[in-house]
């Protein structure tokens, strides 16, 4: 069935901000908005001209549940425009794209805002079940007497803080945390730690690259409220070796594992938005396209190896296309972890696995300069809800810095999912 193009518009980020321990200066619908601004404000068309606004979000703050909607008001979309929220984990940002190229695809819209975020460093703070138990009988006593024997009930270690970042990043069904299921396929393809080490310290090496030839040009610098400037993401480290990341110790398996805080992504605050627009929105407004969504595959996967989630996502889009893995122009594997990257080149290339996992030969192995050309998440960091569309639009972007024309963007998603888009550029895309 041949589907109406879906175009990509334009695209904004912020920057990516490494959270250090504490709240950091930007709620999540800041981070969108101030983004989303500037995106919407270089339009042909105003906010209230927009179809719907999706934005995807792994950890939404209590007061910004929907935040989808939150993000259009805020943004001037007015009371008219739909504003919904989805959840996909990792794969939220590109799965608030996937959303708004149905909705264009069957006619229902023309012109969608679509993205993601996340401010991981505002994740909540919990009670432990105990602490809340012991609430909820401190509130059911009245008398004197029953205060008083309650009071005595209450033990220290009910006032243990529980991270819900980290509750939000084990799997409850087979009870590993993201880390668990990257040495899991460390043990299971042989990746050794100076292999994830060197792993990561390309990617610092690539992203500060980036960043000094203005690869990232997509970000829109964001000022707090006492007026200070972030223009740039600051999880890129210029002095990262092999050398130094093989001094830190194990996070995940202790004392025996090789993840480390060196080797996998940074918890990080950031948002990332894209403009999606039918050929007729393209036309009316006279707009002038990155590029296309050619293709999207979903793939599910057993959670404890939930790293390979974009070999079985994205191999679906190769077979269907008639592409190999160095067909395509450029990759985006978001970058969990050095192990999750390297564990899925190798499957890959593992003739025994290809033939027991996806029912054919092996793929190959995937030409290391095509690959997160510009480093990925050990770098620039992850905030969950946003990755999955900051690595579509700087795929794109990457694609036409370069005069290349197609790529993949891939991303691996906690619960052992993965997700993949296939974009094109529109070099010479002029309206009708």
């Amino acid at each position: 069935m041949a589907f109406a193009p879906v175009y990509i518009v334009d695209g904004a980020r912020s920057p990516f901000l490494k959270a250090r321990n504490a709240p950091g200066p930007f709620s999540a619908s800041d981070l969108a908005v101030q983004a989303g601004r500037e995106l919407l404000l270089r339009q042909t068309f105003t906010p209230d001209e927009l179809d719907e606004v999706i934005v995807g979000c792994a950890a939404p703050s209590p007061d910004e549940t929907n935040i989808g909607r939150i993000i259009a008001l805020r943004l001037g979309c007015g009371h008219k425009v739909p504003g919904w929220t989805v959840m996909r984990n990792c794969a939220s940002g590109m799965q608030a794209l996937d959303s708004g190229l149905m909705s264009i695809q069957t006619g229902r819209c023309d012109l969608v805002l679509a993205g993601g975020v996340d401010a991981l460093s505002r994740a909540p703070i919990l009670l432990s079940d105990e602490m809340v138990q012991w609430l909820a009988t401190w509130r059911k006593s009245h008398s004197l007497g029953q205060k008083l024997a309650t009071l005595k009930k209450l033990r220290p270690r009910y006032l243990s803080p529980v991270i819900g970042l980290l509750k939000g990043l084990t799997d409850p069904v087979v009870g590993l945390s993201m880390g668990q299921t990257a040495e899991n396929l460390a043990h299971q393809f042989g990746i050794s730690r100076q292999a994830m080490d060197a792993y990561a310290t390309q990617s610092h090496q690539r992203a500060l690259a980036g960043q000094q030839s203005g690869a990232f040009h997509e970000i829109v610098p964001l000022a707090d409220e006492k007026g200070q400037l972030y223009a740039q993401d600051d999880g890129i480290r210029a002095d990262s070796t092999p050398s130094k990341l093989a001094q830190l110790k194990p996070v995940f398996d202790k004392p025996w594992g090789n993840i480390t805080a060196g080797n996998s992504s940074q918890v990080t605050d950031g948002a990332a938005l894209l403009l999606l627009a039918s050929q007729a929105a393209v036309d009316r407004w006279q707009l002038k396209p990155l590029g296309r969504i050619t293709d999207v595959q979903w793939a599910a996967l057993d959670p404890a190896v939930m790293g390979l989630g974009p070999v079985m996502a994205a191999t679906p889009l190769l077979e269907r296309h008639q592409l190999g893995l160095n067909d395509l122009d450029l990759w985006e594997i978001n970058e969990a972890f050095s192990a999750q990257v390297l564990g899925c080149l190798a499957a890959w290339n593992d003739q025994a696995w290809c033939r027991k996992e996806l029912g054919r030969d092996a793929l190959g192995l995937l030409d290391p300069d095509r690959l997160n050309v510009d480093g990925g998440a050990i770098a620039l960091g992850h905030p969950v809800g946003a990755s999955g569309a900051r690595i579509v639009l700087h795929l794109l972007n990457a694609l036409r810095a370069r005069r290349m024309q197609r790529g993949i963007a891939t991303i691996c998603i906690g619960g052992g999912q993965g997700g993949a888009m296939l974009v094109e550029t529109c070099h010479e895309q002029r309206p009708s």
